[in-house]
Parts: structure tokens; sequence; C-alpha cells
């Protein structure tokens, strides 16, 4: 497992340059609340890569953490989103975009949907299937996955700092 996770995170890294001279590249920190069988809190990190904002790619890695059979638990997770929009010229309608995407943790791996707000706060549901039958502390994760999420531009903190 720990070879797949470092393949992934390798091929993530090494993708990003070829991706540059295309698209336009933002990161963002993330950090929100991930409803898995259990309660968990989510902190990580996310680049954002899109040529025109009708279609948006975002990759990323996250920790979840909580508390699982009355033991606190932290667990990797790496997901990949796109984000659609397809009204043109009308920046009112383009505030919201429609998101399909998938995580995968070391105990499941979950599709999901939703929606998001300016690419900002994203409210995504999905069913997980079990990797590990074993789980986290002994309680398997499965079934409706539910995630609500703030997106933090690192630019924005960026600016808010010099000022």
């Amino acid at each position: 497992m720990k070879k797949i996770l470092f393949f992934s995170l390798f091929l993530m890294m090494f993708s990003t340059s070829f991706v540059k001279a295309q698209y336009t590249m933002h990161k963002m920190i993330h950090v929100g609340y991930a409803y898995q069988n259990q309660s968990f809190g989510e902190v990580g990190g996310r680049l954002l890569f899109l040529k025109t904002d009708d279609v948006i790619y975002r990759i990323g890695a996250s920790a979840l953490m909580g508390v699982a059979n009355s033991e606190f638990a932290i667990m990797p997770k790496f997901q990949g989103d796109i984000l659609i929009n397809f009204e043109r010229n009308v920046d009112l309608y383009h505030s919201y975009y429609f998101l399909a995407g998938a995580e995968v943790t070391t105990k499941y791996a979950a599709p999901k949907i939703g929606v998001t707000l300016f690419g900002l706060i994203d409210l995504t549901a999905g069913y997980a299937f079990p990797i590990d039958k074993k789980g986290i502390n002994g309680k398997e994760l499965k079934g409706l996955n539910i995630n609500f999420t703030l997106n933090i531009p690192l630019v924005l903190l960026r600016d808010l700092t010099k000022k």
C-alpha cells in the first residue's frame, strides 16, 4: 500500500510540470467535515487546473482526523474532481459548478457528486466501497459519504497578509 501511495504522490507532482504550459494552476488549502460511517475533520491541499472557467480540474491530498471506536485516528485521503459549468459570458450563473469526482483512502474508495459555490465551498455526497475489511480501529468504513469543504486559495492568503 505504501508503494501505491508513493507512486500516486509522485505521479501527482510529476504531472503538474506538464500541465503548467497549457493550464493555469492555483494552489489551495482546504478544511472541512467528512462523514463516512464516522465523523472526521479534514485538512489538506489542492491544486486547481483551468484553461477556461467552464471546466476545472482539481487534485488534492488531505488528512482525515476523528474518533473511531473511542480511539483517535488519522487517515490519508487522495482525491480528484471535475467542476463543470457550461454557461458562458454570464457571471451570475458561473457562481456554481457541478462537481464529480472520487476519493481514495487506505480504508475505502468513494465516487462522489455535488455542487460548489465559486469553487470555494463544496457540498458532495457519494457511496464508499471498503478496501480494508478491518476498517479503522475495528470499524469498517462503507456506505454513505458526505463532505462539506471550504477551499482557501493561497493567493488570497498572500494578499491578506501583505496589507
